[in-house]
């Protein structure tokens, strides 16, 4: 209309709007309205939530809401179940990317709102801290987002459309499928091998997809399980997505948080292309300041400028990551020290090693030593358990009795672990080991088949 004064002027005085109720009403220019069909007015209030609201569901939330959590008094609780690094305050960020933070501020150059898709110098910043000659990126390859979690939601929402279906890792991080159903998108579960390091089931990952696989995702290294794939294992897994033509969100939030060599999946992906997510929230050891990203990684013009425009639309709806933020994120990429990386990933590996050789060597657990990310999964074997139900009844009795929460695995959908996190200080790793110790030789119960072998 404001383009061509002269069509507005010769267009009829009445303006059409289509109304929730399915029918038109005409609405003149001076603002009066006069209904094409009379409808009857409410007679009562009725204010219901959506059903997106409805179908929003967090299995963690669902898992954790139901347990009956009394800790022992005697004993000073210990949290193994919080994926924040920051909780125990010994995982401290570094100087630089504080007084990053504190330069921002000082500017006031970055009080206003910010472009949706982050600020040009910011995402020149990511582009250039994240390029490599297998995968090069240019600031137009980069979104700026409000934490990873939001990343992973303009993912899947520019990829799928509701029937669709996306192919997520069990165990696997509950986000994907919150998100998922609650835009009537299928979440169809693909397995991984404990006994492989949870590696992929890359033939159940296959027989899952269909021509309404919109996406697959793939978490590496792994919430919860802390395993990091292989450079031949992610291949297998990008000839898989190649032969079906399906496009790869790589949750890699994680990836520098590794005690081995973890390739991102764009830098070994010749025809595939590929959503990278990731932040700073784990590696800088900052999730509260919710600063995410995606890396766009488009293959032989596959997504084209659609996908790129559709996620700028979405970015739209809530105008982008924190503007703060994104002014000190090229000095947080440029100044944070090699060293203040190097201590992090030290003390994980550390805290790891002490947990799986402490957990080895107790009668009924099999916990799965990590190489990557900040947790660890152990295995119950629940028939030497007979007091439990499950594994939440187990963990739910580790906190009455011995006052450590570790998260049963079934908020992953994987029942009969649990996972740990490896953020806590090291004394209360080794005392929470000691305690976990203790209540399983309480409850732990030989097989039948122990007892014959300790008779012969």
């Amino acid at each position: 209309f404001d383009e061509n004064k002269n069509l507005k002027e010769n267009l009829m005085k009445y303006f059409f709007f289509y109304t929730v109720h399915g029918s038109f009403h005409h609405v003149s220019v001076n603002g009066s309205l006069y209904p094409a069909k009379t409808k009857s007015r409410r007679q009562r209030w009725e204010v219901k939530p959506s059903e997106m609201a409805n179908n929003t569901l967090n299995p963690i939330r669902a898992i954790v809401d139901g347990m009956k959590l009394s800790p022992n008094p005697d004993k000073p609780m210990i949290a193994l179940s919080i994926g924040d690094p920051t909780v125990f305050g010994n995982l401290p960020t570094d100087e630089a990317v504080l007084q990053a933070m504190r330069d921002a501020v000082d500017s006031q150059k970055f009080n206003g709102y910010a472009p949706s898709v982050g600020y040009l110098k910011s995402r020149e910043a990511v582009a250039n801290f994240y390029s490599c000659s297998q995968a090069p990126l240019e600031a137009d390859d980069v979104i700026l987002t409000s934490g990873c979690s939001q990343a992973i939601d303009l993912a899947i929402s520019v990829l799928c459309n509701p029937g669709d279906n996306i192919l997520v890792p069990c165990p696997g991080f509950s986000l994907y499928k919150t998100l998922a159903v609650s835009m009537g998108i299928e979440v169809k579960l693909y397995n991984l091998l404990p006994e492989k390091s949870w590696e992929i089931d890359l033939q159940h990952l296959e027989s899952l997809i269909d021509e309404r696989t919109s996406c697959l995702i793939v978490t590496n290294p792994s919430n919860p399980c802390g395993s990091v794939f292989t450079k031949e294992h992610l291949q297998k897994i990008i000839k898989v997505a190649s032969r079906h033509c399906v496009p790869i969100l790589a949750d890699e939030i994680y990836g520098d948080m590794v005690s081995c060599d973890c390739p991102s999946m764009a830098s070994l992906s010749s025809d595939v292309p590929i959503l990278s997510c990731g932040g700073l929230a784990k590696r800088w050891l900052v999730p509260g300041w919710r600063m995410g990203w995606i890396l766009i990684h488009d293959r032989n013009d596959v997504f084209g400028s659609e996908i790129r425009q559709g996620l700028m639309k979405l970015t739209q709806r809530i105008l982008g990551a924190c503007s703060i933020v994104q002014g000190a994120l090229e000095s947080i990429l440029n100044n944070t020290p090699q060293s203040f990386y190097n201590s992090t990933i030290r003390f994980l590996k550390s805290n790891s090693e002490i947990c799986f050789s402490e957990l080895s060597t107790v009668p009924g657990l099999n916990p799965v030593m990590p190489s990557g990310a900040m947790y660890l999964m152990v295995g119950i074997d629940m028939d030497h358990f007979p007091d439990f139900k499950n594994d939440v009844d187990f963990t739910e009795r580790l906190v009455t009795e011995q006052s450590v929460f570790c998260l049963p695995a079934s908020a992953f959908e994987y029942p009969n672990f649990f996972r740990i996190v490896v953020t806590v200080p090291e004394e209360m790793m080794v005392e929470a080991c000691a305690r976990i110790r203790e209540f399983c030789q309480r409850y732990y119960r030989p097989s039948s088949c122990d007892s014959n072998d300790l008779d012969q």
